[in-house]
């Protein structure tokens, strides 16, 4: 069982906001009672409280779900279009991506959402009867939480509204700031948070308090924030330098470590709550506690775990089950992830630990017809036999035939046959069609802060450093006695493998989208690694269309809401 602070509040605040968001009104207010709650309520330790923790309500809505997954991982270099699934103009980068997507809009409605209820625990902390030091720790939560949404929006839309009140009457009054303004606000919530978050590291607080805001989350959040905003238009000279400075900071003060072992990092269970983990947004299995305001009926929980699977179920041998998860097929690895990225496996554990390559039969029987290897025309398995193995080499027909099972290889993949990412399978879910995974999403974690901390060495020419920070993570990756051999020297290292070095720590992991544009290499990436996307990327999609709706419920439409070039 995991241990964290209750979300069975997020729910009733979480809807009580949205009588507040001016962001989500319509252009005529529907008025529904929702709860007996008053709008005193905040004011009360209980109400104080649970406002807190309604504010992290919204963190699901994109970690972890179709929405956020689609806006970061879809259309990238090392992710194209599987078979099925919807929203494939965000593979395509055609029609399909436009101000009328669903999900844009909802993304963009629950994100301030989070905000105002970000601005009215701030605003309302003074009349809070709660104690000062409480009033203090509350705020600079949602200060961090505040500065989170808006760097979400920023990334994905540029200048958006910049509200840093709470809005409790329907407006249509609305603008786009700077990024500059917004990066501006962004670097103060964190700032300012620092003094008043706890220091202690996330995987050793106590059971109330697990999954909560502390200092080595903001500082690592601040780190990505620099090192993102050192290649916007709100760039500064220092942007590296305070990258490097705070990552450092992570690493050095909170008895944070990586884990010896890459899998064990995706250990789910009490695995998930480890020393490497930084900040992680929390599911659980009870889908009322995993709810969000986006989706009213049920909750949604982490479904990471349908979106990477090949279709296993239909083939001879095999039936789906639980162990084997849903596969819904949307994320096809690209050529450039498996043969480039993940080319080195002798001394690289990631590839064997990041990719499932074997199907232990659960539907047995004799002469079964083969379906893509061509190298036999039957089989015969038993319960248990392998059903299917990836190598992740050609074969020859040969090497095949000698099997007893179907061997995938690369010249068969196809949009439906290809290497399932493991990282988020849920064998726990009760039942096969059960889609609300329970494990929590990883957001910010420990690698990924010494990958920061190189690549902001990197760009202010500080080369030696930043070898020897992402060696730390390939130390961690080599297979038993093979840690020397997957050191690199101060030659070796280049944007290619800081780029590469990324894929193949964080595949999967709601960040590829985010890195290509911050490195301004998105259209050429896709054009070279992606076939789906490369017709029809362009540097219009380095920013999402913004929602049609934002525009039609802001006072003088376009002309004082821009909708983004392009769309």
């Amino acid at each position: 069982m995991k241990s964290r602070f209750s979300h069975k509040s997020f729910r009733i605040l979480a809807l009580a906001t949205l009588l507040m968001s001016g962001q989500a009104c319509k252009d005529v207010l529907k008025e529904t009672v929702i709860s007996a709650i008053p709008n005193d309520y905040i004011n009360t330790p209980k109400g104080f409280e649970d406002a807190s923790k309604a504010a992290y309500s919204s963190l699901r809505n994109f970690y972890a779900s179709e929405r956020g997954l689609t806006m970061t991982e879809y259309g990238t270099d090392i992710y194209q279009a599987g078979a099925d699934g919807s929203y494939k103009g965000f593979h395509f980068y055609d029609t399909q991506m436009n101000s009328f997507v669903d999900i844009i809009q909802q993304v963009w409605e629950e994100l301030y959402r989070g905000i105002n209820t970000c601005n009215a625990v701030i605003e309302r902390a003074p009349a809070a009867t709660v104690s000062d030091a409480t009033k203090k720790l509350r705020v600079a939560e949602m200060k961090f939480l505040r500065a989170h949404y808006y760097f979400i929006l920023v990334q994905q839309f540029g200048g958006v509204d910049l509200r840093l009140t709470e809005t409790i009457l329907p407006t249509k009054k609305t603008s786009r700031a700077t990024e500059t303004d917004i990066y501006k606000s962004i670097t103060s919530d964190l700032e300012s948070a620092l003094a008043d978050l706890p220091t202690v590291k996330a995987s050793s607080q106590g059971s109330s308090d697990y999954g909560r805001a502390t200092k080595s989350a903001a500082e690592h959040l601040l780190a990505r924030v620099y090192l993102t905003k050192a290649t916007s238009s709100a760039k500064a000279a220092d942007d590296y330098s305070k990258a490097a400075t705070y990552a450092q900071n992570v690493i050095s003060n909170y008895s944070l470590k990586l884990l010896p072992d890459f899998a064990s990092v995706f250990a789910q269970g009490s695995g998930e709550i480890n020393d490497e983990v930084i900040f992680s947004v929390q599911y659980t299995t009870d889908p009322l506690t995993n709810m969000n305001t986006a989706n009213t009926n049920n909750g949604d929980g982490n479904k990471l775990h349908l979106y990477f699977g090949m279709q296993y179920d239909v083939q001879p041998g095999m039936k789906r089950d639980i162990a084997n998860d849903r596969p819904f097929k949307r994320l096809r690895p690209t050529t450039y992830l498996l043969e480039t990225v993940f080319k080195d496996r002798v001394n690289d554990s990631r590839y064997k630990k990041t990719f499932k390559d074997t199907w232990l039969s659960n539907n047995p029987g004799t002469n079964l017809n083969t379906s893509f290897d061509n190298s036999k025309a039957k089989m015969t398995l038993k319960a248990g036999d392998t059903a299917i193995y990836i190598p992740g080499v050609e074969w020859t027909v040969a090497q095949r035939a000698a099997k007893p099972y179907q061997v995938l290889v690369p010249s068969a993949y196809t949009a439906a046959l290809f290497p399932t990412l493991q990282k988020f399978l849920d064998p726990t879910r009760p039942d096969l069609t059960y889609e609300q995974g329970s494990r929590d999403y990883l957001a910010f974690r420990l690698a990924e802060t010494y990958l920061i901390l190189a690549e902001a060495q990197f760009k202010s020419g500080k080369t030696t450093e930043a070898t020897a920070a992402i060696n730390a993570v390939r130390r961690r990756a080599a297979w038993p006695g093979k840690e020397s051999a997957m050191e690199i020297t101060p030659a070796q290292l280049d944007m290619e493998m800081i780029m590469q070095e990324r894929a193949r720590e964080l595949a999967g992991e709601q960040m590829r989208w985010f890195d290509l544009k911050r490195w301004g290499n998105l259209v050429e990436r896709v054009k070279l690694y992606n076939p789906d996307g490369a017709a029809n990327v362009k540097e219009t999609h380095n920013l999402r269309p913004i929602p049609q709706t934002q525009i039609d419920r802001t006072e003088g439409g376009s002309a004082s809401f821009a909708q983004n070039p392009g769309f």
